[in-house]
């Protein structure tokens, strides 16, 4: 090897090294993100007791957490252009995790409320800007293993998170539920302190304005709608005049963003059909279809088995660890297959996994069980990363900031889509046998519900080119 090929090699090595450490700080702060997400809804009962209120008043605080966080998630990419990612990441960590300690403290429900809007703020910015970090410091034959380090918080968090809520609210108290985050949010500030370089657009713009509360007011009344229509309050004139002002102030985003010289959110991207169908459209259906199933099996082991929180957790221990096993293998097989393969065929297994879960029964023997649930989070875990990955595999620099944002609001969608599809099919099965909570029958059709969407979607992504992203997966050199 000559002088010049050892110091490219070198360079090369200290490159993937950096984006690796980026990507690993970048997760810790995610993870105790989507955690804090999954874990608080265990302690409600509790919460409520302390607070002298009743259960079901709860649910004010996981809303109000949800919208706060949509209405400044818009924000977000120009925050991180104007006062630097860096900067804007460890500010929202720092409110977040202030925020956790108010939670911890509340006193009332009152208080409880006014922390967790707080709370949501910090998220809004964390996700997007995290991963425009993510994307600055990676170059694109990097750009999978940093997009799948990133991803695996939102795999493993809202699976772990309702065992280790059980668990805490059990055996300490629910104050711990968010008290636990203030040595992962301090772990997190000075990890970005450390090793995450300063970087700063030069020419930010002024804000947007208009834009900001169009598209901010759009999301969270879709948002909202959504989530009324999980947990069918209101009755169905609010869910549905939510719905259509949301669609409208959506559209008229939209066509503000298309005609101003800068806007907040620059469209652009959705130009880029790798960026568009894994995220506008086969994306967020495939979305919808993986989103769903951590949120249906819970259930099903608890109404439909019969069993107790903690005991459905260590189903779900299982499809937790196929999620992290298919880590390994992530990069290697979309080098071999290329995005299009990949996205296909493993969208079918883990739509017909999903489909497969709804025929568990309590007498199924528990070898089937833990099988089919550890190929279910296997695929689930290669979906995530091929999406989130080919999403920004043609993205411009310039294009970036706003690509992540619009990718963050539209995975928030989907996530609530998935579950709100998945809560009506229940729902009305429900209701059609005139029963009052879900059975055996109606998960069997959620389940099946839920995975025929996958397997639509799945095969819409036949239509990319056989080398789409090829330069971030290395599989066109490789053919």
């Amino acid at each position: 090897m000559t002088a010049v090929e050892t110091v490219e090699a070198d360079g090369d090595a200290g490159s993937a090294r950096r984006s690796k450490i980026v990507a690993l700080v970048v997760a810790v702060s995610f993870f105790m993100q989507i955690l804090d997400g999954t874990i608080v809804t265990t302690s409600l009962p509790q919460m409520a007791a302390s607070f002298g209120v009743p259960t079901v008043s709860m649910s004010i605080g996981i809303t109000v957490y949800m919208l706060t966080m949509a209405a400044f998630i818009p924000l977000s990419g120009w925050l991180g252009d104007r006062y630097g990612a860096r900067r804007v990441f460890m500010a929202s960590i720092g409110v977040f995790t202030f925020a956790s300690l108010l939670c911890g403290l509340s006193g009332s429900l009152t208080e409880f409320v006014l922390a967790r809007a707080l709370q949501g703020a910090g998220s809004a910015l964390m996700t997007p800007v995290g991963r425009i970090i993510v994307l600055k410091n990676a170059r694109k034959s990097e750009l999978v293993q940093a997009i799948a380090l990133i991803t695996w918080p939102a795999l493993t968090a809202p699976v772990i998170g309702p065992l280790l809520g059980s668990v805490i609210t059990t055996y300490a108290s629910w104050h711990w539920n968010f008290l636990i985050n203030l040595p992962i949010g301090a772990l997190g500030m000075a990890l970005v302190w450390r090793f995450v370089p300063e970087q700063r657009e030069e020419n930010a713009g002024r804000l947007d304005l208009r834009g900001f509360i169009l598209s901010g007011a759009g999301l969270t009344l879709l948002l909202a709608a959504l989530e009324l229509s999980v947990k069918w309050h209101g009755g169905i004139v609010p869910v549905g005049a939510m719905l259509v002002a949301g669609i409208v102030l959506s559209v008229m985003a939209y066509r503000h963003f298309m005609r101003v010289d800068n806007p907040l959110l620059d469209l652009s991207s959705f130009k880029v059909q790798t960026f568009a169908i894994a995220t506008l459209s086969a994306g967020t259906a495939s979305r919808v279809a993986v989103n769903a199933t951590p949120f249906l099996l819970p259930l099903l082991f608890q109404l439909g088995f019969g069993l107790s929180s903690i005991e459905a957790g260590a189903y779900l221990l299982i499809y937790f660890l196929g999620n992290l096993s298919m880590k390994t293998v992530t990069t290697p097989l979309l080098a071999r297959l290329g995005f299009r393969t990949v996205l296909c065929f493993n969208g079918l297994i883990a739509s017909l996994s999903i489909v497969g879960c709804g025929f568990l029964a309590p007498e199924t023997p528990r070898v089937v069980i833990y099988a089919l649930l550890f190929i279910a989070g296997l695929s689930r875990s290669m979906e995530f990363t091929a999406l989130n990955t080919l999403a920004f595999a043609d993205i411009s620099g310039a294009q970036r900031s706003s690509a992540s944002t619009l990718s963050s609001m539209l995975q928030q969608v989907s996530m609530l889509l998935g579950v709100a599809i998945a809560a009506a099919v229940l729902n009305v099965s429900a209701a059609v046998r005139g029963l009052g909570d879900p059975g055996l029958v109606d998960f069997r059709w959620a389940f099946i519900v839920i995975g025929a969407i996958g397997v639509v979607s799945s095969l819409r992504f036949l239509q990319l080119p056989a080398d789409a992203g090829a330069e971030v997966s290395g599989h066109k050199r490789r053919r």
